[in-house]
């Protein structure tokens, strides 16, 4: 019955990060916690994968190299899509990842993590949404031109709270991403940006990667507060697989895939199963026993399913309701 559930299911993962500078070769069953054959043994249909870009010092040339980073890493992301049909196929809208469901072949959606990619510049954003990218996360550790991050970076001389949220330059971004159909990424922003971020976003905002703070206390995680402010705007908490984030001062190998459930668990009882989904952070430090790379997504669909989740339910979770907020914010646009 089990994997009656999992096969025929559209599985996204909302957030992946790839090795950079460029590593393992993404076409080889190598290393890497997502590559194109472990996605296809997992029976992942789609991944966003994120050109992380580290928070770094706000100037000029630091904005020029940070620009120039996600330039490349966006480049190899859409490597893993080439046009001989090789690999998987590049997916910039919600049709285009159930077109390559239904071709058999993993959807790559691109994204950037850190809105630090954009310095200070509006044509960037721009830009990067010409290259494909379908969310854009506000902040990585650390603040930067468009808002504060949930954690500062003493080392980069960082206040506690730089703007009590976003900037007036945030606001625009935010603006601005509505306008180009680039969903906001609320995951790493304080608990003052997230809010601001989705009261004012005319299209609901997701958390892509992050847990329930209820469960454990970290900065990185939501509220109940946050919690209720996504529900009531239509946003999503995709829950994310790393240790620290799930269990306080926990190991991956101290963990399991029902520690990941009991995350949706809370989050469904506190939002609806219309706001939960599923970001596992891999290869950027994600990974659970039983759960430690794509190959093994079926064993999360088998947890959820022996708490009590059926069909419809786990389809939402594990990519139904990102499909969603994907094509509200195209249809948002312009």
């Amino acid at each position: 019955m089990t994997n009656d559930l999992h096969d025929g299911l559209l599985a996204i993962d909302t957030h992946v990060d790839i090795p950079w500078p460029e590593g393992p070769s993404p076409f080889e069953d190598g290393p890497r916690c997502v590559d194109l054959p472990k996605l296809r043994r997992g029976r992942v249909g789609a991944v966003c994968f994120a050109a992380y870009i580290p928070q770094g010092h706000r100037d000029g040339m630091a904005h020029l190299a940070a620009a120039e980073r996600a330039r490349a890493m966006l480049a190899a992301i859409a490597e893993m899509a080439p046009k001989d049909g090789s690999g998987g196929m590049m997916a910039t809208s919600a049709a285009g990842v159930e077109a390559a469901f239904a071709a058999g072949k993993p959807a790559v959606i691109p994204a950037i993590e850190n809105g630090y990619a954009i310095g200070r510049s509006l044509a960037l954003l721009d830009e990067f949404a010409g290259l494909g990218i379908r969310y854009m996360t506000l902040t990585h550790n650390g603040h930067n031109e468009i808002a504060d991050a949930a954690i500062p970076l003493p080392s980069l001389n960082d206040v506690e709270q730089e703007y009590s949220g976003l900037s007036d330059f945030g606001q625009s971004v935010v603006e601005r991403m509505n306008e180009l159909g680039v969903l906001i990424d609320v995951s790493h922003a304080s608990k003052n940006t997230m809010m601001q971020a989705a009261q004012r976003s005319r299209t609901p905002v997701v958390a892509t990667h992050s847990c329930m703070r209820a469960l454990c206390d970290h900065k990185r995680n939501l509220d109940d507060e946050q919690l209720e402010m996504l529900a009531s705007t239509g946003g999503l908490a995709q829950i994310t697989i790393v240790s620290s984030f799930l269990r306080p001062k926990a190991r991956a190998s101290d963990l399991t895939v029902d520690d990941i459930v009991d995350h949706v668990d809370y989050a469904v009882k506190r939002m609806g199963i219309d706001h939960v989904g599923i970001g596992t952070d891999f290869d950027g430090g994600g990974g659970v026993r039983g759960f430690m790379n794509a190959a093994e997504a079926p064993n999360l669909t088998a947890a959820l399913a022996r708490r009590g989740y059926g069909r419809l339910e786990i389809e939402k979770i594990w990519g139904g309701n990102f499909l969603r907020l994907m094509r509200k914010a195209e249809e948002a646009a312009g």
